[in-house]
C-alpha cells in the first residue's frame, strides 16, 4: 500500500492550494468579462512597468482591475471627468514584448498627468466612444 508521508501531504496540500488559486482567478475573469463594457488592457504604472488589467467603464469612471489577482477591489480608477485621449501609437519594439499582440498603445491625459493604457483596437473604439458620450463639461448632475 501506498503510504502517505508527511512531505506528501504538504506537497498535496500546496498543489490544491495553487490549483484553487487559479480557479478562482479564472472564474473571476469569465465573471467580469460577462459584464458589458469590459475589456483586457494594460496600463503602464508610474514606475515605467506595464501591467495586465482588465477594464470596466460604467457611469463615470473605468475600474482598472489586476489581471492576475482574485480581489474584487480595482488597482487603479480614472474618472472620466478630466480625462482626454492625446493620441494613439503603435507599441515601441522595447513596449512590444511587454504588452499582448495587436494592441495600440492609447495616450491620455489625466488633469495634465499622462497616461498610457494599451488595448485592442476594438476595445480602443468603444473606450473612445463611451470618453466622448460623457456629460457636457461645466453641466451639472443630479
Amino acid at each position: 500500500m501506498f503510504e502517505i508521508t508527511a512531505p506528501v501531504l504538504i506537497a498535496l496540500l500546496i498543489l490544491i492550494g495553487i490549483v484553487m488559486f487559479f480557479g478562482a482567478m479564472a472564474v473571476r475573469r469569465i465573471q467580469l468579462r460577462r459584464t458589458l463594457g469590459t475589456f483586457d488592457a494594460s496600463i503602464r504604472t508610474s514606475k515605467g512597468k506595464w501591467m495586465m488589467v482588465i477594464a470596466r467603464y460604467g457611469g463615470g469612471h473605468v475600474d482598472l482591475l489586476r489581471f492576475f489577482s482574485v480581489s474584487p477591489v480595482p488597482r487603479f480608477q480614472l474618472t472620466r471627468r478630466g480625462l482626454d485621449i492625446t493620441g494613439t501609437r503603435r507599441a515601441t519594439d522595447e513596449e512590444a514584448s511587454r504588452i499582448p499582440p495587436g494592441f495600440i498603445v492609447v495616450m491620455l491625459t489625466r488633469n495634465g498627468e499622462e497616461l498610457l493604457l494599451a488595448m485592442d483596437y476594438r476595445d480602443y473604439t468603444g473606450f473612445s466612444a463611451w470618453l466622448e458620450a460623457g456629460p457636457i463639461a461645466g453641466s451639472w448632475q443630479i
